[in-house]
């Protein structure tokens, strides 16, 4: 029986240790002979990563026991970091890049010995980083990105395409390491070779640009010896994003450009003359879908070619899909299933796709796709309801009008219970969720956490570009007509409005609660928080420049800079807020956090900082999330008078 009681008060079993033990998804799949492997959260044992292998009989082990933790910290976000081949003999090799140290280790799970060090550590800021390894066992060594540091700076860092030999030589001193490429290009991803092994393909871009802005691929003839030669661009321009290449059997090669608009499935000959670039599929180019994404790690895949011809192809425009596209005809035939977010990564194995999906109603699962049957089934990570499916929301798929009548695409999950409801009269409270990015997008799928999304990517290259020299500005309206929309269409109470955002979506949430009065309180997680600060050495080197296209350039524009940074504007704060941040983050420091602290010291407005050791940028430890999530729901809680006895309460100092 249905029984009324107030929002916020139902009873859930849904908790924040619930919650954290479900936190993070898979990642990374890959084929190794007729096995599929992929990694795995683990936040329960320090937050790290494990490798997974799938036999052919179906059962799954985890390839390297604890503390062995593969995942790559290359541009901070990291990128693929294991690969995986058969041998004639002794099994499976794996090489894969250990997070604490960062070298590459190489590893025969089927053999007696443990995993040895291929790579040297360096003594010079960050050290030697790797990703995006390919093993070539013929030649007895592993190609990947190598990005090394050459000074304390964040900046003082160059990458470069590099060999590495698998017999350990190289382990203590890098004089046995390869470099293939120049290191003329500030960033590179891992070359693909050709089929016939004569040519090498990979993906550059410098600072301004970031890769949603401008990449260009590089084409290298391979002698021999395994050397590059005669390296001249091929594709892509400051103006073009392309995101993903890959050689087809006849020597062209395939690639994800954005050149019409939306990131689209291209082929050029590389023997062909200038410009003759031409699409796979005319389909594609008038779908108005992506069939790419923002490369915000190294190495990752929206299409893979499979042996008879057909290409697996991740499309969708909001949502996603896994299709088959028939390069001949056009014919794009979508898989059958429930799921409605594929992750960018993707593996073939004969006539099988494999990926990663989740739906409304599942979390991310390994799901497979015979082609020739048209079958799909979960092989891994299968999806278990922690709790009756009856307490998840039901998410809508919005369009809202922003100012000048700008769509803004949001997703809205209204409070849902099976034997609960509200009383007459009362509205709920609504917590906007700005994604981080701020070129992301945060996918229609089942996360114990979610409220409500705000979105920027997936609509294409015009919709992402809105921000341009407007961040600070247009996401903050964005924000505020979603929050305000609700409560106008009376889905939401208009005094019980909160914000809450980790990294750029953190700047959003801080942003809105120093510009506007639509929220009642916030959640601000690792953010950015002082724009001149973040432009003049306070961030990594990947996003050093970002701001360049989304503010604009520093020494044209500094006043700019200060307007727009919350740190600046705290005399406009008056909402209580819980501050989150990871101690060891190099992407948006607590020194941040600590300035924005010292601005409304004495202001009298409640508050609370959590800052927690052994985290970076975005939470991985099980205590961590709990922690932060209760801290959280405790302070929309005590502003919203929600009485909650079953959530530790967090003190609020003024």
């Amino acid at each position: 029986m249905v029984s009324t009681q107030a929002y916020g008060t139902w009873p859930s079993p849904i908790d924040a240790e619930l919650t954290a033990s479900h936190d993070g998804r898979p990642e990374f799949v890959g084929t190794v002979g007729d096995e599929v492997w992929w990694t795995e959260p683990r936040p329960a044992e320090g937050g790290r990563r494990a490798l997974v292998r799938r036999r052919a009989d179906g059962s799954t082990h985890s390839v390297l026991p604890e503390p062995w933790n593969p995942r790559s910290r290359v541009i901070e976000y990291g990128g693929t970091p294991w690969a995986g081949a058969p041998r004639v003999e002794g099994g499976p090799l794996v090489v894969f890049v250990h997070f604490p140290d960062q070298r590459l280790y190489a590893y025969a799970p089927d053999g007696p010995a443990e995993p040895w060090p291929l790579t040297p550590v360096s003594g010079i800021g960050g050290g030697l980083r790797w990703v995006e390894p390919q093993l070539h066992l013929e030649r007895d060594e592993v190609w990947c990105v190598l990005e090394e540091f050459t000074g304390e700076s964040p900046t003082d860092v160059r990458r470069v395409i590099a060999a590495v030999p698998l017999d350990g030589s190289a382990a203590e001193d890098r004089t046995g390491v390869r470099e293939l490429t120049d290191g003329r290009n500030r960033f590179v991803t891992g070359p693909r070779l050709s089929h016939d092994g004569r040519r090498a393909a990979w993906i550059t871009w410098d600072h301004p640009q970031m890769p949603w802005d401008g990449t260009v691929v590089k084409m290298a003839d391979v002698t021999a010896e395994g050397e590059f030669t005669a390296v001249r661009p091929l594709v892509g321009d400051i103006d073009e994003s392309v995101v993903q290449v890959e050689w087809d059997r006849d020597g062209s090669l395939l690639f994800v450009s954005d050149v019409g608009g939306w990131w689209e499935l291209q082929r050029i000959r590389p023997d062909a003359v200038a410009d003759a670039v031409v699409p796979t599929s005319r389909l594609c180019s008038v779908r108005n879908e992506e069939f790419g994404g923002p490369l915000w790690k190294i190495g990752l895949r929206w299409f893979q070619l499979l042996d008879n011809g057909l290409i697996a192809v991740i499309h969708g425009r909001g949502t996603t899909a896994l299709g088959v596209l028939d390069p001949e005809t056009g014919e794009l035939v979508d898989a059958v299933g429930p799921w409605t977010a594929w992750a960018e990564t993707l593996a073939v194995q004969d006539t099988r796709v494999v990926g990663i999906a989740a739906s409304p109603h599942t979390s991310y699962e390994v799901v497979e796709l015979d082609t020739a049957t048209g079958h799909t089934r979960t092989i891994g990570v299968a999806h278990r309801d922690a709790v009756d499916p009856s307490y998840h929301p039901e998410p809508q798929i919005r369009t809202f009008a922003g100012p000048g009548g700008r769509e803004i695409h949001a997703h809205v999950y209204p409070p849902r219970h099976p034997d609960r409801t509200g009383p007459d009269g009362e509205l709920p409270p609504y917590v906007i969720w700005a994604h981080g990015g701020p070129t992301g997008r945060s996918p229609v799928v089942l996360d114990l956490e979610t409220v409500s999304v705000y979105k920027r990517q997936g609509y294409g290259r015009a919709y992402r570009e809105r921000l341009r020299g407007q961040w600070g500005v247009v996401d903050v309206e964005d924000c505020a007509a979603v929050a305000l929309g609700l409560a106008e269409e009376g889905s939401a109470d208009r005094d019980r409005l909160a914000i809450r955002g980790g990294s750029a979506g953190g700047w959003t949430a801080a942003a809105s609660l120093t510009q506007t009065d639509v929220y009642a309180c916030g959640a601000i997680s690792y953010p950015i928080l002082d724009l001149e600060g973040w432009a003049t050495g306070e961030t990594h080197d990947f996003e050093s420049q970002y701001l360049e296209s989304l503010v604009g350039p520093y020494d044209q524009v500094p006043e700019r800079y200060r307007e727009r940074s919350p740190v600046n504007h705290t005399d406009g704060l008056t909402a209580p807020f819980v501050l989150l941040q990871g101690l060891d983050d190099p992407i948006c420091p607590p020194v941040q956090c600590e300035r924005f602290l010292t601005a409304i010291e004495g202001r009298g407005i409640p508050h609370a900082y959590l800052a927690f050791e052994g985290e970076a940028h975005g939470f991985r430890r099980a205590d961590t999330v709990k922690r932060a999530l209760e801290a959280e729901l405790s302070l929309y809680a005590q502003t919203f008078g929600i009485d909650r006895p079953d959530v530790p309460r967090l003190g609020l100092t003024k």
